[in-house]
């Protein structure tokens, strides 16, 4: 569906390394993908869960959680992308059977654009994460930004908006698959209050998975949910720095 989130990825440094963190953090699988050999799909319950690849030794770029969202064209999305001020990072190039290309928004946040098919893959369901949210400087200019790119609340089908007293609901067929919030800072020291998008996934115990991140060469830190401030959820870094959220069922 074009404008809705399809897929996250991560970009790291060392593929195998990377693999083994989320193996003993998430208990992931992985198997090869159909993007060479550094490129591979993590697996939950040998369902799809996420991409993780590895730059190539030319490139550095840091370590970040990706969301993509589908767009039926990724040329016309790239150029209004560029056209409302934003950064068209990499392509739109051709990878596999679609076309794909990464970009920041005018704070800083980065996504993904993906042209082509999509896994039958949703946030909230299944393996896919539990929540997607775009942690921003102003959650209703955000909105005005992503539905320029996205056609979001533009008839008929897609995604539509719902805007809350301090944040913004993106919903597909009544159900949320993106929320905006306020409060990113540019600036910021902690990169956990940047503007960014913030992924999490569900786990059976998130206390343990929070435990065998900092026994895995990560970091954790414990915060309010953000769908329920008064449950728990874990902020973790991985080894390479890309940050993730983990809250329990």
């Amino acid at each position: 569906m074009n404008g809705a989130p399809c897929w996250v990825s991560l970009m790291t440094h060392d593929l195998h390394a990377t693999q083994a963190f989320y193996a003993d953090v998430m208990g992931w699988d992985f198997v090869a993908s159909g993007l060479g050999s550094n490129f591979s799909v993590a697996l939950a319950h040998s369902c799809p869960v996420a991409g993780i690849g590895c730059c190539g030794p030319a490139a550095s770029p840091p370590a970040v959680w990706t969301p993509y969202f589908a767009v039926d064209d990724a040329d016309d999305a790239a150029d209004r992308v560029r056209e409302r001020g934003a950064t068209l990072a990499v392509g739109p190039v051709k990878l596999a059977d679609g076309r794909a290309a990464i970009a920041a928004d005018r704070d800083g946040a980065v996504f993904g654009l993906w042209e082509g098919t999509a896994l039958a893959w949703s946030v909230g369901q299944g393996s896919a994460p539990a929540r997607l949210d775009l942690q921003t400087r102003h959650a209703f200019e955000a909105a005005i930004f992503y539905a320029g790119i996205f056609d979001w609340a533009e008839p008929p089908g897609g995604c539509t908006v719902e805007y809350a007293q301090d944040h913004v609901l993106v919903k597909l067929d009544g159900r949320t698959v993106a929320t905006l919030r306020g409060g990113g800072i540019e600036a910021a020291a902690d990169p956990r209050i940047r503007p960014r998008w913030i992924v999490d996934f569900r786990v059976k115990d998130s206390a343990r998975a929070a435990a065998a991140a900092a026994d895995s060469g990560g970091e954790s830190s414990l915060v309010p949910a953000l769908d329920d401030p008064s449950k728990d959820a874990f902020v973790i870094r991985d080894p390479d720095g890309a940050l993730f959220t983990v809250s329990g069922p």
